[in-house]
């Protein structure tokens, strides 16, 4: 609309357009018409719009009672349509009301449609692919069934199968089903492998268990090792168990020990290898502290199974049995035979002590029931300087005579190991017990000293006499067959003067006749406390010259008659290799016993002892 128009609008309509005027499409041309009028006709335009209106009035009526029942029927349709637009208006309105649930349910019917779409399209598919889901179903079975035959490479190989599945899959319900029934058998076949490590294994077969374990990524190596050595210690341990109690346990147990243990460290060292170039490598110290446990425990089982033993050729076997079975360590680094050596010194001083206590206490209650008066003073030819043969003179006195078989006995037992740590012991053991027999004599003499007649005063001088003379020098002189001087200062590391300085392997002859020296006749006088003797010889040659000083005559001559250092090897070609401190030492000649008829008058009745001549060498 041009701006004319728009003024003459303002003009005719000082308060604005009306609305109906607005939106009717005649309203520009009416206004255009009267824009092209002259004066003239725009003043005679409203009697023309008059008379148009009143002529169109009159039109309508006559129209209308022309047509008056059209008029009618057209209103009442009109009321009709409009009555069935009000219906058509509601039901529209309900049914937009409604369209939003519709929407949803078709929503929802559509993403129902896709999940039955998508299950029918994976149950196709699963039909497609049944044999290989029937496969993988079947895994645990096949897997149990592999772990049962003992085919543990396939079944290692199904467990790293259903690993990498399970990684991949393990939202999969029947993933997670199958995971969990091979989780079932690879814990059988754990223990089934940790079984067979309880159990007797070759070399081999030991090193494709933990071969196959170590696969199987259970343990860490700190574990494993751990995890071995408790099961090769339970397969160790039952073994030891199994074997009876008995005289045969301890042989029994230490060739067990050997030969298990031996293997066990082998096996150890064959699977485990300890680097000595990681800074942080501790796992040796696992091995070697099961090792020291196992050998602490061996040793306990060593010292009180020795103390049952009482057979000398038992005790020489077992000595044997453990220097071997500690050299069989000492191939894997496990030399334990320095720890057995005093184990074996202490049984040995222990047996001979109680022989020694046993022969004291039986010689006093022979002297307690002995006749004086029966003694007569026969002359005896004294015995060889050279020979380990008992003064016969001992044959008058039983009670010394079964005394001096007693201790020969005793000798005779510790010849075949004799360590030299016990040389100071057993002197003074020796020491004791010669003068307890003394005393024991003296006591029995005061008890009838008034009673006495004097053919028995005369009877106990001869028994002191022999006692003196021949008894305890003869000791001496087997004591030194046991341990010669020469010997002793050459293993000890000692010269001789201090040998005899300490007393070790010399008897104190003046000390165990103390008790009795006034019931030795007059003209035996008791032997000096130091007289000096020869020199000593070693491989034919004199010593450094000193002038030495043994504590009587007697012992004297039993160290220049004793075996020479050349005659008596310091140990036993078995022992030799011992790494021990108390090493042993082995007389090749045994002591000669006495074969005496012993009467006892108080109890009127006689006992024949005879004693071995020769004892059994048993180091043959």
């Amino acid at each position: 609309m041009d701006e004319d128009s728009e003024n003459l609008i303002n003009l005719i309509f000082p308060n604005g357009l009306p609305a109906h005027l607005q939106e009717s499409p005649e309203f520009p041309a009416y206004l255009a018409k009267l824009g092209s009028l002259k004066k003239e006709e725009l003043n005679r335009e409203p009697d023309r719009l008059a008379d148009d209106e009143a002529s169109v009035l009159e039109q309508t009526q006559d129209l209308a009672f022309a047509n008056y029942k059209t008029f009618i029927q057209t209103a009442e349709c009109s009321r009709a349509i409009f009555q069935q637009f009000k219906k058509s208006e509601n039901h529209l309105e309900d049914l937009l009301s409604q369209v939003p649930q519709f929407t949803q349910k078709c929503q929802d019917f559509s993403r129902s449609s896709s999940v039955i779409e998508s299950k029918r399209r994976l149950c196709s598919l699963t039909l497609s692919r049944s044999t290989q889901i029937l496969e993988l179903l079947e895994i645990p079975q096949l897997m149990t069934m592999c772990v049962n035959g003992g085919h543990y490479e396939e079944a290692l190989q199904l467990s790293a199968f259903v690993r990498r599945l399970e990684r991949r899959y393990s939202d999969i319900l029947a993933i997670a089903s199958i995971v969990k029934d091979t989780q079932a058998a690879w814990q059988v076949m754990l223990h089934q492998l940790l079984s067979q490590l309880r159990s007797d294994l070759p070399l081999p077969k030991c090193l494709l268990v933990v071969g196959l374990l170590r696969r199987m990524e259970v343990f860490s190596e700190a574990e494993m090792r751990l995890k071995f050595l408790q099961a090769r210690d339970s397969w160790l341990v039952s073994q030891l168990d199994s074997i009876p109690k008995g005289r045969d346990h301890l042989s029994r147990t230490i060739e067990l020990s050997r030969q298990h243990l031996f293997a066990i460290s082998t096996q150890y060292k064959a699977a485990f290898s300890d680097d000595p170039t990681r800074a942080t490598n501790n796992e040796g110290a696992i091995f070697h502290g099961w090792l020291n446990q196992k050998i602490s425990q061996f040793v306990a089982t060593l010292e009180a199974d020795l103390i049952q033993i009482d057979e000398t050729e038992s005790l020489d076997s077992i000595f044997s049995q453990c220097m071997y079975f500690g050299l069989s360590l000492a191939r894997v680094g496990a030399d334990f035979r320095g720890i057995m050596a005093p184990v074996f010194t202490r049984t040995i001083k222990h047996n001979f002590e109680s022989t020694i206590k046993k022969a004291t206490k039986e010689f006093e209650n022979q002297i307690e029931k002995m006749n004086f008066d029966k003694f007569t003073s026969n002359s005896h030819p004294p015995a060889s300087p050279n020979s380990m043969h008992p003064p016969v003179s001992l044959l008058q006195f039983s009670p010394l005579a079964l005394f001096c078989n007693a201790i020969l006995g005793a000798f005779n037992t510790l010849r075949l190991s004799a360590p030299f740590a016990l040389a100071g012991p057993i002197t003074a053991l020796l020491q004791n017990s010669l003068t307890c027999a003394s005393k024991a004599i003296l006591t029995r003499y005061r008890q009838e000293e008034l009673a006495f007649s004097s053919s028995e005063q005369q009877g106990v001088q001869r028994l002191c006499t022999c006692f003196a003379d021949d008894f305890v020098p003869h000791i001496q002189k087997c004591l030194l067959g046991l341990y010669p001087v020469n010997v002793l200062a050459s293993h000890l590391g000692l010269s001789p003067q201090h040998i005899q300085k300490d007393g070790i392997g010399l008897l104190s002859k003046a000390e165990i006749v103390e008790p009795i020296k006034h019931l030795l006749p007059v003209n035996i006088e008791p032997l000096s406390l130091v007289q000096p003797v020869k020199l000593l010889k070693e491989n034919g040659e004199n010593t450094n010259g000193n002038t030495l000083s043994f504590l009587d005559e007697d012992n004297t001559d039993a160290i220049n008659n004793s075996p020479d250092v050349t005659d008596v090897p310091l140990v036993p070609e078995k022992i030799v290799e011992s790494t021990g401190e108390d090493q042993l030492t082995t007389s090749t000649e045994s002591f000669d016993m006495c074969n005496v008829k012993v009467e006892d008058t108080k109890l009127s009745e006689s006992v024949e002892v005879k004693a071995e001549e020769h004892t059994e060498d048993l180091l043959q």
